[in-house]
């Protein structure tokens, strides 16, 4: 068995240091320079989201000796909307850092391996197979995925963000529900140190959104984020991403390649996230690899997330400021601390089980939201 990884990202990365402790040795095919080789920017591992799991940092360290560290585990999440704010406390989660950061997750993962990386690659799949008898796809994205006709797209996001100085509790993440300056989208504060963090304004790219400034959306949302934390931030670096693309792959195997990551479709359409997901396409392709389990079967739970999250993400962008007013001051206080840090139950399955009657009854509406 030649087993070839093409991208060094987090699935990759999983995927090699599990083969390479059942004795099977890949060769990972990176194109950047190095590992993590790309902006910084912080992301998050939300229980809620991940539920029955209720701490991923110790199921992952528990389950697979992958050991990861956080910038700051999350003891409260604050929750803006245009005139309201819900404070939630608990454990809930992890803040963490991609990108040209030796605390990054990739950086972490590529502690724990022993294979070399090929960097710079150009190497296409095509080429590979004529070498490997197993590819596993992982280049970070789902374009790939759908060139070889194995993706469905959903929707594209559009993303602005940058780093920050100021004064931060690096244990208090912040979002932002207000379609004056994220249409159908969503923003966030996530600290990475008490004095450095990164803001995220992202927006879904339906036609509507074409005629928006994307300049005048971010001037808005830096305000506001400055008006609530009452201090100036100095803006020390930032990144554009345009036409991100959100999916999920038809099939997370076809013959001897694997889809991981981004390229299977582990980012959540809900919030944006998935690095979680991500680290176990990798964690079960190399399963099936070692004779261990059933790549398909162990991705079954991580298809019907997506499908939950992608019927939560239709239900949120029908929502104007005068909702979005409403569900922030209902989520306040008791309310939103038994649904963010209650991991007996599987948040996301139960809010679009909840939610599927109102979007099924509204197709024809969202339709028309798509071709405005």
């Amino acid at each position: 068995m030649k087993v070839a990884i093409m991208g060094a990202g987090l699935s990759g990365l999983a995927c090699a240091i599990i083969l390479e402790r059942n004795g099977i040795i890949p060769t990972i095919f990176e194109s950047r320079k190095e590992v993590d080789d790309r902006f910084v920017n912080g992301e998050i591992f939300l229980d809620a989201l991940n539920a029955p799991i209720e701490d991923a940092f110790a199921y992952l360290s528990n389950e697979f000796q992958i050991y990861l560290q956080p910038v700051g585990h999350i003891k409260k999440l604050i929750i803006y909307s245009e005139n309201e704010q819900a404070i939630t406390t608990g454990d809930l989660g992890f803040n963490v850092a991609r990108g040209r950061r030796e605390d990054s997750l990739c950086k972490q993962l590529l502690n724990q391996l022993n294979t070399e990386i090929v960097y710079n690659s150009k190497h296409t799949y095509e080429e590979l197979l004529k070498e490997f008898t197993h590819i596993v796809v992982a280049t970070g994205d789902g374009a790939y995925s759908e060139k070889m006709g194995n993706y469905k797209r959903d929707f594209t996001v559009s993303l602005k963000g940058a780093i920050v100085e100021g004064e931060f509790d690096r244990y208090t993440t912040k979002t932002w529900l207000d379609n004056t300056f994220a249409p159908s989208g969503y923003t966030y504060l996530i600290p990475l140190s008490n004095t450095e963090a990164n803001i995220v304004i992202a927006y879904p790219d339906y036609q509507k959104s074409n005629r928006l400034d994307g300049n005048v959306l971010w001037e808005n949302f830096f305000t506001r984020v400055q008006r609530d934390l009452k201090q100036t931030l100095k803006i020390t670096d930032g990144f554009e991403i345009a036409e991100y693309i959100i999916g999920h792959c038809n099939k997370p195997r076809i013959g001897n390649t694997f889809f991981v990551g981004n390229c299977y479709g582990a980012i959540m359409p809900f919030l944006g996230f998935g690095q979680f997901p991500a680290i176990m396409t990798g964690i079960y392709a190399a399963y099936d690899l070692c004779g261990k389990g059933n790549y398909e079967k162990l991705v079954k739970n991580l298809n019907k997330s997506y499908e939950n999250a992608l019927v939560l993400r239709k239900a949120m962008e029908k929502l104007d400021n005068k909702k979005f007013d409403i569900l922030v001051r209902n989520l306040n206080g008791f309310v939103g601390n038994t649904l963010l840090d209650y991991k007996k139950i599987d948040f996301l399955n139960v809010i679009s089980n909840i939610l599927k009657p109102i979007i099924n009854t509204d197709v024809k509406n969202n339709k028309n939201l798509e071709d405005d």
